[in-house]
């Protein structure tokens, strides 16, 4: 009788050892993003994080603390990564798309965890993308405490992947914001989008690969020269600090009235989820100036505007509206903080839609 022969879990395309060199190599990636709340656990099997601390000189305490939370991924934009074999940016569109989200609501990121589904485990490929979450989340000024690497080779084919993100974050009860106080006569700012951010790459997609039969490596003389991989990959802006500094700024007076996240559905998808029942936004397209990958992308297509609008940020990634004797300052205190601030609009009675002039 021969002998018999044992299988194993590596032999099935699931290698154990690599996973173990990948969290080694991430480790200090992780550790760079952990403030005083974060309570070290080695080889726990989740993160902690403290909501208040003791310690005097960093001491806040929350009143009536409401936890926010919110969870996205990137969509098909991973498949332009995986064409441009980049890792290095789509962390940063993870870690966006939710804290994003969150601030909308007047809510400050605590910490996020990531979920990577893999076909094969590559310490190296892995350790980038970790990095750019990493990345994501100290623009953020939230902690990255867990997150999950699953090596599913008869899921995902060669060089393929998908990845998820989870935040949590933490808003006073009375500083909730939910749209209620946008009145007419508000001001619409927006804040600029560093390009498409994470939404429409379904339609990008078809557009540059399928129906012209552009490479990522293309160089396009309407978008400067650039390589076309390097344009689309460019990475969702993250609004938390100038957004959260403003937020902090008026703590009393509620002059923020309403905020929305231009994700997928554009402006005029986004704001009339802020706006109450008898309120337009009134908004004007040639207020702002659109990153040229917009123009672009309409005349390749061909795409008609309004479809353009209706699945593209168009140059704006986030709106804040407020109130009409305050948007000069915070037009200012944003641009203080990094942002080009566009006045685009103003709210007007309506019934709760975008109006585009």
């Amino acid at each position: 009788m021969g002998k018999e022969k044992f299988v194993s879990y590596k032999e099935s395309g699931v290698n154990i050892d690599a996973n173990d060199r990948m969290v080694e190599r991430i480790s200090r990636s992780v550790a760079s993003t952990h403030g005083p709340r974060v309570i070290g656990l080695e080889n726990g099997f989740a993160g902690l994080f403290r909501l208040d601390y003791d310690e005097k000189l960093f001491k806040r305490n929350y009143r009536h603390p409401v936890l926010v939370a919110c969870t996205d991924g990137v969509g098909t934009k991973v498949l332009i990564a995986q064409k441009a074999g980049r890792f290095d940016s789509v962390g940063i569109d993870l870690v966006a798309m939710s804290v994003n989200d969150m601030i909308v609501q007047g809510a400050e990121p605590l910490f996020f965890l990531d979920y990577l589904g893999v076909n094969k485990l590559d310490p190296q490929t892995i350790a980038q993308m970790v990095e750019s979450i990493a990345a994501g989340c100290r623009m953020a000024d939230c902690a990255l405490i867990g997150g999950e690497t699953a090596e599913m080779p008869d899921i995902y084919g060669p060089n393929e992947y998908d990845m998820a993100g989870f935040a949590v974050g933490v808003v006073e009860r009375d500083r909730v914001i939910t749209g209620s106080r946008v009145q007419a006569g508000d001001v619409v700012l927006g804040l600029a989008s560093s390009g498409l951010h994470s939404n429409g790459f379904s339609l990008v997609r078809h557009i540059c690969f399928k129906k012209n039969k552009l490479k990522v490596t293309d160089r396009i003389n309407e978008l400067g020269g650039a390589m076309l991989g390097d344009v689309l990959l460019e990475p969702t802006r993250i609004y938390v600090r100038s957004v959260i500094d403003v937020l902090h700024q008026y703590k009393v007076k509620k002059v923020v009235h309403g905020m929305a996240h231009i994700t997928g559905g554009g402006l005029v998808g986004n704001i009339p989820r802020v706006l109450p029942g008898d309120c337009n936004a009134l908004l004007k397209k040639n207020s702002w100036p659109a990153p040229e990958i917009f123009g672009y992308l309409r005349k390749i297509g061909p795409v008609e505007e309004d479809e353009m609008f209706r699945v593209f940020n168009m140059g704006i990634g986030f709106v804040m509206i407020v109130a009409p004797n305050f948007a000069d300052a915070i037009t200012a205190r944003l641009t203080r903080s990094g942002e080009k601030v566009y006045r685009i609009g103003t709210v007007t009675i309506g019934s709760k839609k975008v109006v585009l002039k």
